[in-house]
């Protein structure tokens, strides 16, 4: 209530209170003196212009103030020692005690220094408002990070929905694959048993008409056996064995069931690894700097100029306009390819997981994390050692093949259209490798075309990771 009974200036309580037209109080004299030191006559609390003439004693308020102080000193009367029952005056910091005035004679009580207690009230009050400045601030800090967080929140429910729309559309390229892959195998194994079961079908019924035939046969021979024995019957004997034709052969030509069940999984497989379009690495979009655009599949990257409202968790670059992969690395060999087409400047290679993500990269060498070759200008190659070294090059590359041996220590570079080596470095890596991309910026329109990664045809062998002569 104290709080709502003090002036807004300068925090004492109201003695003649005044109203504005914004609907604030304040001590006449106290708005006074701000309009003194101010060039405008504006409110002191919201920068409403207002005029003196505007200003109007508020009666409730001040008969509010008078029955407030009212209680105010009959609390204060009714607070008294317990020893002597008499009225409290003093206060001690020290134990944070109020006594009156008799106790500081009192055997029990403590030699600590004693302040009147309005003093020590106004000291509190002047503490409090020099405290209040700083909780205020922290308070406007928290509000900035809550104002963050769910900034934050948005943007990953966001990234749900669409993470999950695209792993539908690939899981359904896959599905589709595999529909298409039983569609034909069911196709083939129908047509071989329409072919089959005809092949039956014509050697059952010239099977029935031999039946037929020998059945005559039979009939014939029963006949002939009733007859006298004579030279006429004696005649027909040889031709006998010629109206018997050959015993048909066992049955054959049975769908091979083997061809269509046997290693099935793994042959669909292994068309699948050739037919669906793999990428060795994608891009991290956690990690790109926000003036950054990806494709959806993330194999594709372009600076557009336009920042885009992105959270500035501690991944993502946020003064050069760089991104990672998704995938790090602390073994093995690893390679990917990546198309610069006609770009006049770009920067690719990997870097360490540890680098500062946050303001400008001064070097991108080895002293810094990175392991990079870069483009300027159209026509200046250089390889990032910690002393840049200018290469020259025969043949401006199209597409970049960077191949990584991390127990190697070994970073190279090679234009992957004739595979002709263009930079080496050797290092001893001790932490993740992250593939490391920077489009850079549009420079006028003369670098806009995207960086891509490009896909490869996948064998069931493992990539051994392109590593042609480097003569």
């Amino acid at each position: 209530m104290e709080d709502n009974l003090s002036c807004a200036v300068c925090r004492d309580l109201y003695e003649d209170p005044f109203l504005t037209d914004c609907d604030h109080s304040f001590y006449q004299s106290s708005i006074s003196r701000c309009r003194e030191k101010a060039v405008t006559t504006s409110c002191p609390v919201c920068r409403t212009e207002t005029f003196s003439s505007d200003l109007r004693p508020i009666r409730a308020l001040s008969n509010n103030m008078e029955t407030f102080v009212k209680c105010a000193k009959s609390d204060e009367s009714q607070q008294e020692c317990s020893p002597h029952k008499e009225k409290v005056q003093l206060f001690g910091k020290t134990d944070n005690q109020s006594i009156a005035v008799v106790c500081q004679t009192s055997r029990n009580q403590p030699s600590h220094k004693m302040l009147p207690l309005k003093e020590t009230a106004k000291e509190f009050k002047e503490e409090l408002r020099t405290f209040k400045k700083p909780v205020q601030d922290k308070k406007e800090q928290w509000n900035i990070l809550k104002c963050d967080y769910e900034k934050t929140l948005t943007h990953i429910q966001d990234q749900s929905v669409k993470t999950e729309k695209q792993i539908k559309a690939e899981f359904e390229k896959l599905h589709q694959f595999l529909r298409e892959e039983e569609r034909i195998v069911l196709e083939d194994l129908n047509l071989e048993k329409e072919k089959k079961s005809q092949e039956m079908k014509e050697r059952i019924e010239k099977i029935t008409e031999e039946i037929s035939s020998l059945s005559v046969t039979v009939r014939d021979i029963e006949q002939e056996l009733k007859e006298q024995n004579s030279p006429k019957f004696l005649k027909k004997l040889p031709a006998v064995p010629k109206r018997v034709k050959q015993t048909p052969r066992a049955t054959e030509g049975l769908i091979n069931v083997g061809k269509y069940i046997g290693s099935l999984q793994y042959r669909v497989w292994k068309k699948m690894l050739t037919a669906i379009n793999t990428a060795p690495v994608t891009f991290d979009p956690n990690t790109a700097h926000p003036n950054l655009l990806l494709s959806e599949d993330l194999r594709n990257v372009r600076y557009t100029g336009k920042r885009k409202q992105l959270p500035d968790n501690p991944e993502r670059f946020d003064y050069c306009a760089c991104v990672l992969g998704s995938e790090g690395f602390t073994s093995g060999k690893h390679s990917w390819e990546v198309e610069v087409g006609i770009k006049a400047d770009w920067d690719v290679g990997v870097a360490m997981e540890s680098i500062n993500r946050k303001g400008k990269i001064s070097n991108l060498n080895p002293g810094n994390g990175y392991w990079t070759m870069v483009l300027r200008e159209g026509n200046e190659y250089w390889a990032c050692e910690n002393l840049l070294k200018r290469l020259e090059l025969s043949v401006k590359p199209r597409k970049i093949r960077v191949c990584l041996d991390y127990e190697g220590g070994k970073v190279s570079f090679y234009n992957s259209d004739n595979k002709s080596h263009m930079y080496t470095f050797t290092a001893t890596f001790t932490e993740k490798l992250y593939p490391y991309f920077c489009p850079c910026i549009t420079n006028g329109g003369k670098n806009t075309e995207p960086l891509k990664i490009c896909p490869r045809t996948v064998t069931t062998q493992e990539d051994e990771s392109f590593i042609p002569s480097s003569k």
